[in-house]
């Protein structure tokens, strides 16, 4: 069964949940993230854990790279990753 491995690349958290480097694997529930963060990142991973791909431009992808709603404080990569 296919995941959603999520990486912080970057992070300057004020409320200090988050460091460089952690990472998350999300098979049906929220991980362990600010509510903001998985706020903004929740279409992504839905979608790429349900088949989909996501749409950048001319190319399409099933990863993707977002900031925290905190100014960009955190940065974070989500990948599709197998058993």
């Amino acid at each position: 069964m296919e995941k959603v491995k999520l990486t912080i690349t970057a992070s300057t958290c004020r409320g200090g949940y988050h460091r460089k480097g952690e990472e998350f694997l999300v098979e049906d529930i929220c991980p362990p993230l600010c509510h903001e963060l998985w706020n903004c990142i929740y279409p992504s991973v839905y979608t790429i854990l349900n088949g989909g791909v996501l749409d950048y431009g001319n190319s399409k992808s099933r990863c993707f790279d977002a900031k925290c709603p905190d100014g960009g404080r955190v940065c974070i990569h989500g990948e599709i990753v197998s058993d």
